[in-house]
């Protein structure tokens, strides 16, 4: 894990960003401290759309209104 300071990170940033694509983790501190963390970015595959089709049905009654005390627990009475 490479460590750097931010007037550092703003004049290598290009650089920064290579090291980091490559795998490594890159630590940016002000003052010591350490602020950010630049890692690379993890793709991931799209998703398969109608996977779950056939796994839930809507009830029918999914539109009705809640009874009054389910309603109330949500509203906070």
């Amino acid at each position: 894990m490479l460590t750097v300071g931010v007037h550092e990170a703003k004049t290598t940033l290009s650089r920064l960003i290579q090291r980091a694509s490559a795998g490594e983790e890159v630590v940016i501190t002000r003052s010591g401290v350490p602020v950010v963390k630049l890692v690379p970015v993890m793709l991931r595959e799209p998703r398969e759309l109608g996977r779950d089709i056939g796994r839930f049905e809507v009830p029918d009654d999914f539109n009705d209104p809640l009874p009054d005390d389910l309603l109330d627990a949500f509203e906070g009475r």
